[in-house]
């Protein structure tokens, strides 16, 4: 059976995961006005879904049917939780599982995970077959109670082009060799960052290293992809299949939309209130609110009384705030 990546149109766009950023408000905020062909979620730690900490992460897991294909992405560096969480997320009926193996978040790193990860093949290896064993063992229990869980669940790997230094000839070649659906690579090492400009010349070497092994694993290429335009360029340039967008889709959930007409001020003021409502509505309970202004700073930009506007934004609690200061400055503008 054909998983979906081989529906997918090409170049096709994926929006990427970001922690306290695609939660479920942002995503479906993205398949109303401008649907990507892939979504994934924020990254999500595999151990934590594997112990108490599920009752708050499961939030995290919350998606909507427009959302399809939407991926998950999760990290860990103990094989016997990744495969235990992998069960669980298929059994939730995800299309697919991510591995995060490019993450520089100094915690992450600490338990062996994310970036660390390009250090101990070994580890890798592990983490990538526990996750086949988890999806294996929701179809084993899919098939006795007879739910969709486990079947057909993509895996996939994101990571970067090297830790310190490049790579690219000893990292990617195994990663390629695991058998996986789709590589999406970060064209910097972990060291840079995002300090340095993306390298994409990188990741035309990953496609002709994958094309050299005869194999079809999908290549995503990753890193200061503006818009659809641009990604589409990089696309040709370097025969990647597919393109991930990170920090442009701040306050642009349009920005996969195929209509290239650019929002009015109201408009995007009007987006930023329901974004904040819904956020509210399904996260409220469980995540601060101030993980919302991080949005208003991307939304509120660009325009006549931006700045005014956002400094009154950053002392708000609630949508209820939001919502008075944004009507008072679209009838005084």
């Amino acid at each position: 059976m054909k998983k979906f990546w081989d529906k997918l149109p090409k170049p096709f766009f994926c929006l990427a995961p970001m922690a306290d950023v695609t939660d479920a408000a942002f995503r479906r905020m993205f398949a109303k006005y401008g649907k990507p062909d892939v979504t994934w979620t924020e990254f999500v730690s595999a151990d934590g879904l594997v112990s108490e900490g599920r009752k708050v992460l499961k939030y995290d897991l919350f998606y909507t049917e427009k959302e399809r294909p939407i991926i998950v992405q999760l990290f860990s560096s103990h094989p016997s939780k990744m495969r235990e969480a992998a069960k669980y997320v298929a059994e939730l009926g995800f299309d697919g599982i991510d591995i995060n193996m490019g993450c520089p978040d100094r915690s992450v790193e600490k338990q062996g995970a994310g970036a660390a990860m390009m250090k101990d093949q070994n580890k890798a290896r592990e983490i990538i077959q526990a996750v086949k064993d988890g999806i294996a063992d929701a179809k084993v229990a899919s098939s006795a109670t007879r739910r969709r869980g486990g079947k057909n669940v993509s895996i996939s790997v994101k990571t970067r082009i090297g830790y310190n230094k490049n790579q690219i000839n000893e990292w990617i070649p195994f990663l390629l060799s695991q058998d996986i659906d789709a590589l999406t690579i970060h064209a910097r090492t972990r060291k840079e960052m995002s300090d340095v400009p993306a390298r994409w010349e990188h990741v035309k070497e990953v496609v002709e290293i994958r094309n050299k092994m005869g194999i079809k694993t999908k290549i995503i290429g990753n890193g200061d992809v503006v818009d659809t335009n641009d990604g589409r360029r990089k696309c040709e340039e370097t025969g990647c299949d597919g393109v991930m967008i990170g920090r442009a889709v701040f306050g642009s959930p349009w920005i996969f939309s195929r209509r290239e007409k650019i929002p009015t001020t109201e408009q995007k003021l009007k987006v930023m209130l329901e974004h904040t409502k819904l956020y509210e509505k399904l996260l409220g309970k469980v995540k601060n609110f101030a993980v919302m202004k991080k949005h208003f700073k991307a939304y509120v930009n660009g325009f006549e009384g931006a700045k005014e506007l956002r400094v009154k934004l950053m002392e708000t609690h609630n949508y209820t705030e939001v919502e008075k200061i944004v009507k008072e400055f679209l009838k005084n503008h």
